[in-house]
């Protein structure tokens, strides 16, 4: 069975394809779970960047060990910030 992301989402500024986890319906975005969803998208023309999201850092904390190097991590408690593992595509922004 196909288990699909939370929320998929073109971010169109950048022609990125989004795929975002909610640790409270699912598990955050490990290595096995990373490949998973590079193997549903393998066909999507377009960058992957995939985010796990929290409610707060107290959340966050319990799952740090799992995640995946070239993802994200977005916590509601700090809405305006993003956690970057490695990922090149998220940090495209700040290239100048």
């Amino acid at each position: 069975m196909v288990k699909c992301p939370d929320v998929i989402m073109h971010f169109q500024p950048q022609n990125w394809l989004v795929l975002i986890e909610a640790v409270t319906s699912h598990c955050p975005i490990d290595a096995k779970r990373k490949t998973e969803l590079q193997s549903i998208f393998q066909d999507c023309k377009i960058p992957l960047v995939m985010l796990t999201a929290f409610l707060n850092r107290k959340a966050m904390k319990e799952y740090l060990p799992e995640m995946s190097w070239e993802t994200g991590v977005w916590v509601a408690q700090d809405a305006t910030h993003l956690i970057h593992f490695n990922g090149e595509h998220l940090l495209q922004a700040y290239q100048v």
